[in-house]
């Protein structure tokens, strides 16, 4: 086992080296914030991932997972520093490198002998150059390797996707740095595949984010074609989705996607294009698609009361996925700010991210459940497909609201049965 020092304390960080801890390697996690350390070693994890309190706790009580502010305390001796840390958009929608380069810089200085140093976050490619620039200018004792190691966490199921990952990619320059960083993983038994140098396994993490991405962008085109043809683009979807060729992944329309991920990747994986005077045409209208799908929202409800100013509007949920209370990019700041901004009453309910969202959105009204929000709503808007939300006692809600009006943003509900219930029930590409 392994001696690790994971840079970061955030969803990638604390997830990786809870896991790593759990799979016996020695691993001590440096952030440069006292508070979130702090809660950190009171067992307390400062964000919602199912499962990941426990596995925190059990690997800190272990004495194979420990946290601090110094570098000095978790680099020196170590054999991997894996670094994690925020890469968000920057101007022009290039990924802001200036935390990765400042743990770069901190690794370098604290080193004491060889070591592998590993990106962990999400990077353009060339990233790795500029890694391998700071550590040489910041540390020219030692030398050190550079790896690209790009996670393929979601949120909500990060642990069970790093315990099952369909792939594990590590490149570098350098073979054997890249075959030691795999060895982290050998516990797993999963795929391994190496690339021949640090760019390729770069591009892959920035590839499979934005063809996630443009799955998502091209159902949803295929749902606002679907409902004016007369289609249901749920089954649509399905008989796309048998298709071997094709799958039913990510074929789920809705009201567009959000998250640490998918928004800033794309947009940087165009700015990487553009920068090398190349036109990402299809890119753009990913992009262009998911922004606009959000406001599809807007129009429904237009439709649906005439108008919007005094209105009562309540949204089901505010993260931008389930499991999880990242508010980072979610539909539901968009669609309550145009709502509020038209002079409605926003009020709204999520299992776990109504503290985060109570910081972004002061001027919506929080509820306790899913009934309060409903009880004298004209209408409800379904933004995120947490279980509960398709356990509702529907009855009940219609009894509850003003007017009868529902706009199911995920598509969760059977219109049929809605329709047979009174709701004047609006889907994503359904009639």
């Amino acid at each position: 086992m392994s001696k690790v020092a994971v840079i970061g304390a955030g969803y990638v960080g604390l997830t990786t080296a809870a896991c790593l801890a759990d799979l016996g390697h020695d691993v001590t996690v440096v952030d440069i914030d006292k508070d979130k350390i702090a809660l950190l070693r009171r067992g307390t994890v400062p964000f919602y991932e199912p499962g990941l309190r426990e596995l925190v706790e059990r690997n800190a009580a272990a004495r194979r997972l420990a946290f601090t502010t110094s570098y000095r305390d978790a680099v020196p001796g170590a054999e991997f520093a894996i670094i994690a840390v925020s890469t968000p958009e920057g101007e022009g929608g290039e990924a802001d490198l200036s935390y990765v380069e400042a743990a770069a810089a901190s690794v370098a200085e604290a080193m004491d002998g060889p070591l592998i140093v590993v990106n962990k976050s999400t990077v353009p490619p060339l990233t790795g150059d500029m890694v391998s620039q700071v550590v040489k200018k910041h540390n020219t004792r030692h030398a050190a390797a550079v790896v690209s190691n790009p996670e393929f966490l979601r949120e909500g199921s990060a642990i069970y996707d790093f315990t099952h990952p369909d792939r594990i990619v590590v490149g570098s320059n350098d073979r054997d740095a890249a075959e030691k960083v795999a060895g982290l993983y050998a516990p797993l038994n999963a795929y391994v595949l190496v690339t021949p140098n640090i760019y390729t396994a770069e591009m892959v993490k920035y590839a499979a984010n934005a063809f996630l991405a443009t799955r998502l962008s091209f159902i949803n085109e295929i749902a606002w074609i679907s409902e004016r043809v007369g289609a249901d683009a749920k089954l649509v979807a399905e008989g796309m989705g048998l298709d071997k060729r094709i799958g039913p992944s990510y074929l789920d329309a809705g009201i567009g996607w959000g998250g640490s991920c998918l928004p800033k990747d794309v947009a940087a994986l165009a700015a990487v294009a553009e920068r090398f005077n190349y036109h990402p045409e299809l890119l753009h209208a990913v992009m262009d698609i998911n922004r606009d799908q959000r406001m599809l929202v807007i129009d429904l409800l237009r439709e649906a009361l005439e108008e919007l100013p005094g209105r009562v509007i309540g949204l089901l949920g505010l993260a931008f996925k389930p499991n999880t209370d990242d508010m980072r990019e979610a539909p539901s700041i968009d669609i309550a700010r145009v709502l509020l901004n038209a002079g409605a009453d926003v009020r709204a309910y999520d299992p776990a991210a109504i503290e985060r969202s109570r910081m972004l959105l002061p001027e919506v009204e929080y509820m306790k459940d899913a009934y309060e929000v409903a009880s004298g709503a004209d209408a409800l808007v379904l933004v995120t497909e947490w279980n509960e939300f398709r356990q509702l006692d529907m009855p009940r809600v219609k009894q509850l609201m003003r007017r009868p009006v529902l706009v199911d943003g995920r598509n969760i509900y059977d219109p049929a049965v809605m329709k047979s219930l009174g709701f004047a029930y609006r889907g994503i590409g359904r009639e």
